[in-house]
């Protein structure tokens, strides 16, 4: 297999994408991270389609929107939960707290990886909830907190333009700021949203959460695999 083959030629290729190499050549600034946050931004839409659609519709990525429905559900809203809201919005500072102390002292790098992994694995303990039928809020509770060690490990890289979770601001600038190659990252963030939450949202309308769950913990693992390997090449080049 060629070295241009395979998942690892895929990732390169996409981050270079978004990310040209310097006139000089090798690899762009941050190497084939940003590809993996375009796939962490697709893990995203697939885990707030769940939540919206079989939780309550509840938000557990999207805290923007969390916040809105919280005020519609205490001006009355029947069909928004408060507490569900309310957990979301917990859990999610919870997670992004944790991983703020987890990363004090240690290279941002380092910690993608470590954390998306435990990302994972809280995905995988709301899969394991959904399916032994432990309702809605310890389901919405554990993806909330999983969501906020994403969002905290993200703001601490700070590649620009790709969040993985909120789109408005990218929307803004795509329509504001001339053509260049930080729309083509806009672009390209936006479109993995929605496809993760097209994804999402056709497993669990037509087969139910677990079924979008279930590929979500798959593409995590991936995601923290390739994530470790790349944290392993760096210090050789």
């Amino acid at each position: 297999m060629t070295a241009g083959a395979g998942p690892r030629g895929i990732l390169r290729r996409l981050a270079a994408l978004l990310f040209p190499p310097g006139p000089e050549g090798g690899h762009g600034p941050h190497g084939v991270l940003p590809a993996l946050l375009v796939a962490l931004t697709f893990v995203s839409g697939v885990v707030d389609a769940v939540s919206y659609l079989g939780l309550d519709h509840t938000f557990v990525a999207n805290m923007t929107g969390n916040v809105a429905f919280l005020g519609f559900a205490v001006a009355g809203d029947r069909q928004l939960s408060a507490t569900a809201s309310l957990l979301a919005l917990g859990a999610f500072l919870a997670g992004a707290t944790a991983a703020g102390r987890l990363r004090r002292g240690r290279e941002p790098s380092g910690t993608f990886a470590p954390l998306v992994g435990a990302q994972a694995v809280l995905v995988a303990g709301a899969l394991a909830l959904s399916a032994a039928g432990a309702g809605t809020l310890p389901v919405v509770g554990v993806l909330a907190l999983g969501m906020g060690l994403q969002n905290a490990v993200v703001l601490r890289l700070g590649v620009p333009d790709l969040t993985t979770t909120v789109v408005t601001r990218t929307l803004t600038g795509l329509a504001a700021d001339p053509w260049d190659r930080a729309a083509v990252r806009r672009v390209v963030s936006v479109a993995a949203l929605f496809c993760g939450a097209l994804a999402g949202g056709l497993l669990t309308i037509h087969h139910g959460p677990r079924w979008a769950l279930a590929p979500a913990v798959a593409l995590l693992l991936w995601i923290a695999l390739a994530g470790a390997v790349r944290a392993a090449e760096r210090p050789a080049r």
